[in-house]
């Protein structure tokens, strides 16, 4: 038959291959602003216009599109001009990562008048899971937020990110964005039982399947135990990972991997393969994995650092300063609750994934292998392969594109391993990209929590004793088990004065799909039980629950003191936490939002509080170099990844403000392990307050390398000499800095300096946050009314991002608030793997959040900046429970506050029922 098709007034005539959809024909042919992110229709990344109309190409038939004129966001300019919307985009700077952006492109440039007036349901088809949605809808207004760039006057300014110009035009290049001759693809196969023994594996059907290249068993692994967790000391995780076991811990565990030609043969070679189990028995409940006769999920010795592998005790933290039993035996007032948080996805919009190559060292002039991955680690990835597979670092190379978001789950190594020993095998490229449904079941979560909190108070409100009991479900394997169960009960027991306080906290192995890192690093799950009760031991004192937290929270200079003792390098180098309660005072003060409540709604008010090290404990390593090019402009090499958290802007502005130029002199190179030394990665907040400050610190030694060198040439004195965008002014003469570049090098010399920062000593970072809730007590329905956020940033180096950055956190958490659950049955199998069954916050679900930045200046960070990615996260849930205590008179318990639970709470509340629900 024949076939036609227009795209981006371009036609085509290859017919598409039976069943494909629109989406990945668009992409064979190289239009790759067109994203995959669900292949179900159910997020809108893949939106294009099929005669001029939206469509979720990733379910329309490639067929149904013959004859017809197509239009990606590549094709959306016209004559070399931005479409309107485009413009718009780039000047509110409507997006983050930037992944989902193509998409809200393609369907907010087809929308009407009358559709521009509701976009709640007009945006009903697209999610974001980075922006808070704010930015989208300033975009589409038209609301410009964006500033022009003055020399040497970067920070502190709203300048757009650099890759602006590429998101809004499909241009930006992701993980697989890019064409790689004779690429294969994997698929993996995986296990339906939680815990088993493989007997035997027959793949010779798999192997006859046409364009089935190889499979790999646990027969091809290297006999060697990792954990796919990445730290710069690995052994602060557990080694408890094979590549491929002959032991499978829990249902979606990867049991072989088939290379094919296509996906479609690489899944039928899946479906061919004939596994035999032999089952164990398996247990998801961590209080009941650490019983007696519990089945013993990882039987290893203590060459994995397991603590109690007997016990199916990943890590345990016990500590007490002073003693709680007196401290509780003082107090006028005791309360005891016990709080429960569920599994949360990640839901990046781009998910896991990998290509490798075979490519030349231009260094060595031999051959190495290249990984490109959706990574926040590139420089630990590497490490872990070379590791993995006895390689010297010169023979691996990790590059991150721009990453589609990361929010903590891809500080893990889960699918470069598997993809790279194909590789090596076939010594040809391959590529392995999860589906959505992959991420919910082959990926990680957030580990779920149960949390004891005891606290005790006199009539004054003088906290006299704090206790915690912490039971953390890490799953089957232990990445970020220990470190997120350690750091979920630091800051946030430190943050408050008492003179007696305990914690017995466990990391438990059950059955069960891996927790990883994830936004706040065990911190949100904790806060949310202590602030929830600090409101309810206000209401048992009477007493005001700000002036309470006001009357125990530490003040400046003091220490964060804690049962597992006092981390030396952690200090309060900039105190906000006053002025992000005050925030929260002067919401209640001017509030009026309760008048627009429903009529016969409850209505009620609550806060919250939180604090966060503004990095990781036990060093967090970046180096950095800045020079001078032989053009004028400015180079910066720096390792950290860019996915959505604004380092990249941010880097250059400090640059811009060192070197007196602008941020559009400055070109960056990032995330490539072939473009500095070593960088930790992109996480724990670090990209700021750690790549940040190298970046700082060679940005400063270039400025004196390069008048220093000046003044000499020029036969100046140094003190005469000043920086601008493009010469250095001696005594009022401008000496170009092309002139310069080239008089050095006639000089041999090289203006170029580098830059490195340990990350320690480290600060403290606060944030509060405040909501008015109504509630219908009919149908449990919850409107917010009204949301601000106090958040202490220190000097807020670009005020448009770090607002998203807020914006986005609080999005996030009200998403794990209000419905976002993975959900496993009785086998530990993931029951929600999609997003139409894993409910994401979309634009009518996200209110706007008033966000308020304290006037602080930190005495650690670069140029008095502290971190602001993760912590807003970590107040929202407890604030939004505190509120809904208010409105309803009860407590809820356990995440997330479903519609169907507060309605039931309430109607049994109204009849007379005691107790507290969850």
């Amino acid at each position: 038959m024949s076939f036609g098709i227009r795209v981006n007034n371009q036609d085509f005539d290859a017919e598409p291959r039976p069943g494909q959809c629109l989406r990945t024909y668009l992409r064979d042919r190289g239009w790759f602003g067109v994203k995959k992110g669900c292949d179900a229709g159910d997020c809108g990344a893949c939106t294009v216009q099929v005669d001029g109309k939206p469509v979720h190409s990733c379910v329309y038939p490639a067929l149904r599109a013959e004859g017809r004129s197509v239009t990606t966001v590549e094709g959306l300019a016209k004559d070399g001009e931005l479409h309107p919307m485009q413009q718009k985009f780039l000047d509110a700077q409507g997006f983050q990562c930037g992944f989902c952006t193509a998409g809200f492109l393609m369907t907010t440039s087809a929308l009407d008048e009358e559709q521009l007036t509701d976009l709640p349901r007009s945006l009903k088809g697209n999610l974001c899971r980075c922006t808070g949605y704010r930015a989208i809808e300033d975009a589409v207004r038209g609301v410009k937020h964006t500033e022009q760039p003055c020399a040497g006057k970067a920070v502190g300014r709203n300048l757009g990110a650099p890759a602006g110009p590429q998101v809004v035009t499909g241009t930006a290049r992701y993980t697989f964005d890019v064409e790689v001759e004779g690429l294969l693809q994997m698929k993996l196969l995986r296990s339906p039982h939680p815990h088993a023994r493989i007997i035997s594996i027959d793949t010779s059907a798999a192997l006859r399947v046409p364009g089935v290249e190889a499979v790999f068993t646990h027969h091809d692994a290297p006999d060697k135990l990792y954990s796919s967790a990445r730290h710069e000391h690995p052994t602060e995780d557990p080694d408890d990972t094979r590549l491929l076991d002959d032991v499978v811990r829990f249902v979606g565990q990867r049991v072989a991997a088939v290379v094919a030609v296509s996906e479609g043969a690489a899944e039928e070679g899946c479906r061919r393969i004939v596994v035999e189990y032999e089952e164990l028995p398996h247990v998801v409940d961590p209080e009941l994995a650490m019983l007696p006769g519990a089945p013993v999920i990882h039987p290893k010795g203590p060459e994995s650092r397991i603590f109690r592998a007997a016990d199916n005790v990943c890590g345990e933290v016990h500590g007490e300063m002073g003693s709680v039993d007196q401290g509780f035996a003082e107090a006028d007032v005791v309360y005891e609750e016990t709080f429960q948080t569920q599994r949360v996805q990640h839901a990046s919009l781009e998910t896991h994934g990998c290509v490798a190559w075979f490519e030349e060292n231009e260094e060595t002039g031999e051959e190495r292998i290249a990984v490109r991955s959706s990574t926040q680690v590139p420089f630990l990835t590497r490490r872990a392969l070379c590791a993995l597979y006895d390689l010297p670092e010169d023979k691996v190379r990790v590059v991150a594109g721009r990453v589609g978001g990361g929010f903590g789950g891809k500080q893990e190594m889960l699918t470069e391993d598997i993809v790279v020993l194909a590789a090596l095998k076939l010594h040809r490229p391959v590529k392995l990209e999860f589906t959505r449904p992959e991420q919910f079941y082959g990926a990680t979560t957030r580990h779920p929590f149960r949390i004891t909190v005891k606290v005790g108070a006199r009539k004054d409100g003088t906290l006299t004793a704090l206790q915690f009991r912490v039971v953390s479900n890490t799953g089957a394997y232990g990445n970020h088990g220990p470190a997120v169960m350690f750091h979920s009960v630091g800051e946030s027991m430190g943050v408050y004065r008492a003179p007696n306080k305990k914690v017995n906290a466990y990391s438990v192995y059950t059955n069960c799909v891996p927790a990883g890192a994830f936004r706040g690093y065990g911190l949100g799950q904790v806060t949310f039980a202590l602030e929830s009760a600090m409101d309810e031991l206000a209401r048992r004192l009477d007493m005001d629950p700000l002036i309470l937290r006001e009357k125990n929270v530490i003040g400046p200079g003091e220490h964060m003191e804690g049962p597992c003792g006092e981390e030396e390098d952690l200090h309060i180098a900039s105190y906000g936490l006053d002025q992000c309660l005050q925030v929260v005072r002067n919401a209640i003060d001017d509030d009026r939002s309760a008048e627009d409540a429903p009529e016969g709604w409850l209505v009620g008010q609550g806060f919250a509080m939180a604090a966060i090290a503004t990095g990781p404990p036990g060093g967090h390593f970046a180096d950095a170099t800045v020079k001078l090019l032989e053009d004028g402009t400015y180079d910066i090499a720096v390792g950290t990844a860019e996915f959505g958290n604004g380092t990249t802007t941010v880097h250059k502005q400090i640059t811009a403000g060192a070197l007196g130029t602008t941020v559009d002199r400055i070109a960056i190179r990032q995330s490539d392990t072939d473009v500095v030394r070593h960088d930790t990665g992109a996480f724990g907040s670090a990209g700021t307050v750690v790549a940040g400050k190298a970046v700082m610190k060679a940005a400063n030694a270039l400025a004196e390398q390069i008048l220093s060198f000046t003044a000499e040439y020029a036969r100046t004195p140094r003190s005469l000499l000043r920086l601008t965008a493009d010469a250095v002014e001696c005594d009022g003469r401008p000496v170009s800095l092309k002139e310069v570049f080239e008089a050095a090098r006639d000089g041999g010399v090289d203006l170029a300096a580098d830059g490195h920062w340990g990350g320690s000593p480290r600060s403290v970072a606060f944030n509060s946050q405040w909501f008015r809730l109504a509630v219908d007590p009919d149908s449990g329905e919850i409107r917010i009314l009204r949301s601000v956020h106090g958040a202490d940033a220190g000097k807020v180096m670009n005020p448009m991002q770090c607002r998203g950055q807020v914006e986005g956190g609080v999005a996030q958490a009200l998403g794990a608030t209000l419905f976002e659950r993975v959900l496993v049955d009785e086998r530990g199998e993931v029951t929600t793997a999609a997003f139409r069954r894993y409910r994401l916050p979309a634009y009518a679900d996200v209110p706007r959040t008033e966000v308020h930045f304290t006037e602080t200046s930190d005495a650690i960070g670069p140029l008095g900046a502290k971190s602001m990615s993760e912590s807003p996260f970590n107040p929202v849930p407890p604030a939004f429970a505190n509120a809904l205590r208010d409105a309803t008179g009860i407590r809820f318990t356990e995440a997330p506050f479903l519609r169907d639970k507060v309605w039931q709470a309430i109607s049994e509340h109204r009849a007379g029922t005691r107790g507290q629900r969850g």
